[in-house]
């Protein structure tokens, strides 16, 4: 597994992918399943560029507080220019596997797009609940890349650089086994749903276009893999969307749980 690697214009791509309709959307989905309140203290692991943590900070208000912890100092940078204005808001640097928190420090959690990126699991969830309180809740959501669908003329590349972008995830189809894990780290299942992410259309405001950047960044001299097969494979798929021919969808699934 390879990490996808965030300078300041990787994050940016990044904070431009999260701006999408799309995800603009998912994260309404998330935060109505978290359903922060006033006054709670609440950690998004794996914060990114802080849009989620602005919500956040909105809904627990000025009486609560919100941690933001991410790896990536390009992406912190860019979350605390973001949230300057909400002074009960942190960005913290660390790891998913080691959150530098007391325990029972939280009284709600989110991770979205994080775990499928972690090696241990058990460790990181365990972790996860060491810092809720009992009876704290917390939202997981995770994809699996085995529900991507994505119309291409020329197949056999188009898989072969979706094969090369498994590489940047440790854990490719987490969902199928993410539910045990919450279980065994001490947590209660509550809920489970999916959120579909569908472009029926081209555009480039949406999350497959503007995730053609970030995949292709990553791709390129992977599994034999080189610029001018990612410039072919964007443009095939640009080209379907001229032809009113594009058709793009992903499978987010959520957990929600309660710390035991």
């Amino acid at each position: 597994m390879a990490m996808l690697e965030f300078d300041e214009a990787a994050a940016r791509n990044i904070q431009r992918l999260y701006s999408t309709p799309d995800i603009v959307r998912q994260r309404a989905e998330v935060l109505g399943l978290l359903a922060p309140q006033p006054g709670e203290h609440v950690l998004d692991v794996g914060s990114g560029p802080g849009f989620l943590v602005m919500s956040l900070a909105d809904a627990v208000g000025s009486s609560g507080a919100v941690h933001g912890l991410d790896s990536s100092a390009s992406m912190n940078a860019v979350a605390r220019e973001l949230t300057s204005s909400r002074p009960w808001v942190s960005i913290d640097e660390g790891d998913a596997t080691a959150l530098p928190y007391p325990d029972a420090a939280f009284d709600a959690a989110v991770s979205t797009q994080v775990y499928e990126y972690v090696a241990d699991i058990p460790g990181a969830l365990a972790d996860l609940r060491r810092v809720l309180r009992t009876g704290g809740r917390v939202v997981i959501l995770d994809t699996n890349w085995d529900s991507v669908v994505w119309h291409a003329a020329d197949r056999e590349r188009h898989l072969r650089i979706m094969t090369a972008w498994e590489e940047h995830l440790v854990h490719p189809r987490l969902p199928c086994t993410l539910a045990g894990h919450l279980r065994r780290a001490g947590f209660r299942v509550t809920g489970r749903s999916v959120i579909p992410l569908f472009n029926a259309a081209y555009d480039v405001d949406t999350y497959s276009a503007q995730s053609m950047t970030v995949i292709g960044r990553f791709v390129t001299g992977r599994q034999g893999i080189t610029a001018a097969d990612v410039d072919a494979w964007m443009a095939d798929l640009r080209e379907r969307g001229a032809e009113d021919d594009y058709l793009f969808s992903v499978n987010r699934y959520c957990f929600v749980a309660v710390a035991q």
